[in-house]
């Protein structure tokens, strides 16, 4: 099994940003200890999601911290990104894995214990699981329950991170069930200061997941 921290796992958003403000944002939220880094481009041709995608990477790098590609496993491959992320509308993981190999990172979205193991035996490293909370980036999400989110911790070997809405006032409805991590988008983009934001973020997350 891959070594893969995800105890603070960042998604960007973009919207309404100007591409320097945005890359201000990524660095900061790097600089304030985010674990991981999923770059999210819903409304980008190709060409723009490479571009921007190519700049995030000399961030992600300048920091340690892996670059993983959320849909787009052409871009991911094009940038030369750590990973891919795959909703269930995307290619099947088991598919993903043949064209990636092992040593790339594969994440994968789930909903439920099935959809979960599918995943799993299909080669995913790591699994979201959400909505937890209503989002208000603009992706599609069905609510997870916290029972459900329990019950695909205990069923497969790989991380696990809650998503969904997820910020520093409604995290606790997680204590107790076995996450690897959580992911955030808009507590960190939207925050006044994100380098602050993501340093209070990670201490509640190693806290949840007992790692410090």
């Amino acid at each position: 099994m891959k070594k893969i921290d995800t105890t603070l796992y960042f998604i960007t958003d973009s919207t309404g940003f100007d591409e320097a403000e945005f890359l201000r944002r990524v660095e900061e939220a790097l600089k304030g200890g985010a674990t991981i880094l999923q770059l999210r481009e819903k409304n980008k041709t190709t060409a723009e999601y490479i571009a921007i995608a190519e700049k995030v990477h000399e961030l992600t790098r300048k920091y340690n911290v892996p670059l993983i590609i959320d849909d787009r496993i052409d871009v991911a491959l094009a940038v030369g990104a750590e990973g891919v992320h795959l909703g269930k509308e995307d290619m099947p993981i088991a598919t993903a894995r043949r064209i990636l190999g092992d040593d790339f990172i594969i994440g994968a979205t789930a909903k439920t214990v099935p959809w979960a193991l599918e995943a799993y035996e299909g080669g995913a490293d790591y699994l979201g699981v959400g909505a937890i909370y209503p989002t208000t980036t603009k992706v599609k999400t069905v609510l997870t329950s916290t029972e459900t989110l329990d019950a695909i911790c205990k069923a497969v070997p790989i991380p696990v991170n809650a998503i969904g809405g997820l910020n520093k006032t409604n995290i606790d409805v997680l204590r107790g069930i076995g996450i690897a991590g959580f992911c955030v988008v808009s507590a960190i983009m939207k925050s006044d200061d994100p380098k602050a934001e993501t340093k209070t973020l990670l201490t509640i997350a190693k806290e949840l997941t007992g790692k410090r």
